[in-house]
């Protein structure tokens, strides 16, 4: 089944493999997407869906040097060129749209601002990716320091950001994305709201399961409305407890939050499982949860293998399958995948800023 052809919601993939987003750091001055990152995101067009790298909405959403941007016209034309690339070498892409919230520093803030949270509480030992010399991502010389402690945003100033992200999806759409996903995932802002130990509110954002949800439910419709809910997806990790973000309540807390996405009518859910070792499993009855409750397509993305992904879709908990790393370092991952063809191994060194050692330069089994 991993190999066939998928309909979501009208957008034809040419087989059910998911690229899922990952930072790389190496976006332009201004962090502007460049022509590199056109050239590595069309390497990977094979890939059923590309889900592209996380994109701040905003200056104030930006919590790593040199990630891309899409909210000034200049950062839009430079995705135009990413895009135009993958789907001229017959790709699908979809632009992951986020703002870290806390996970940020001072030295990325506009006026070094404090970095903004549901609720100015710091995740200690949480670190980001900052350029402390100024030299730029070419050199791929950056430092990973302590986030700068948080400040809890104001009721009044909770609707600016949503609308943040509905221009950002219809900057997306402009730029010539095939949709949006919405990151809600992996301890940034909008998971910052969902999750129960992270919002301590006593407004209209706070408290309740519903309330904690509304900042989610209020980002999903705006930009449904926006571009069309047949173009958004949202990425969710009920179990993982990453940048120190944790749920009280998990299974309870992101079915209600797949019933929301539901009701607004997204077209996939993108579940992050957790992939390090000892990680909490997601119980099989959790995913069947999920399956009753919303009824778009499902992805996962999590250590899978060929094996893993066919018993999943066979299974019917997923429509979709993600695999992240390996694609660093294989740009044809399908064809390896399909014919069980031996993997180009990552250099982890090179993961994040520099040049086109270790992001355009890797081989093709071909």
């Amino acid at each position: 089944m991993l190999f066939e052809h998928y309909n979501l919601r009208g957008l034809p993939l040419k087989n059910r493999i998911v690229m899922p987003p990952m930072t790389r750091s190496r976006a332009g001055k201004d962090d502007i997407a460049t022509e590199m990152m056109a050239e590595y995101y069309a390497q990977r067009a094979s890939a059923g869906l590309i889900i592209s790298e996380g994109t701040q909405i905003s200056r104030q959403g930006q919590g790593y040097a040199w990630t891309p941007g899409i909210y000034t016209q200049a950062q839009i034309a430079g995705w135009k060129k990413v895009t135009d690339a993958v789907h001229q070498a017959d790709g699908k892409i979809f632009a992951q749209l986020w703002h870290v919230g806390r996970v940020s520093h001072t030295i990325l803030q506009p006026d070094n601002a404090a970095p903004v949270s549901s609720s100015a509480i710091q995740a200690k030992g949480v670190k980001v990716f900052v350029d402390t010399e100024g030299r730029g991502p070419e050199d791929g010389v950056g430092e990973m320091v302590q986030h700068s402690m948080p400040r809890a945003l104001e009721t009044a100033e909770i609707a600016g950001i949503v609308q943040d992200y509905v221009q950002a999806a219809r900057n997306a759409i402009e730029a010539g994305f095939d949709g949006i996903e919405l990151h809600a995932a992996n301890g940034y802002l909008i998971n910052q709201f969902i999750d129960s130990r992270e919002n301590q509110r006593d407004d209209e954002y706070g408290g309740s399961l519903q309330n904690r949800l509304r900042f989610l439910r209020e980002v999903a419709q705006g930009v449904s409305d926006a571009i069309g809910s047949e173009k958004v997806g949202v990425r969710l990790a009920p179990l993982t407890t990453l940048m120190g973000s944790e749920d009280a309540t998990p299974e309870a807390t992101y079915l209600a939050a797949a019933a929301v996405l539901n009701e607004i009518g997204v077209a996939y859910i993108h579940i992050a499982e957790a992939d390090w070792e000892d990680a909490p499993v997601m119980p099989m009855a959790f995913k069947e949860a999920l399956r009753i409750v919303f009824h778009g397509t499902m992805i996962y993305s999590g250590q899978y293998t060929v094996e893993r992904a066919e018993q999943a879709l066979a299974s019917g908990s997923a429509d979709l399958i993600g695999f992240g790393r390996p694609f660093i370092a294989n740009p044809d991952l399908p064809y390896r995948l399909e014919h069980n063809l031996p993997l180009n191994e990552p250099i982890r060194e090179l993961f994040f800023g520099g040049g086109a050692a270790g992001y355009i330069d890797y081989p093709t089994a071909k």
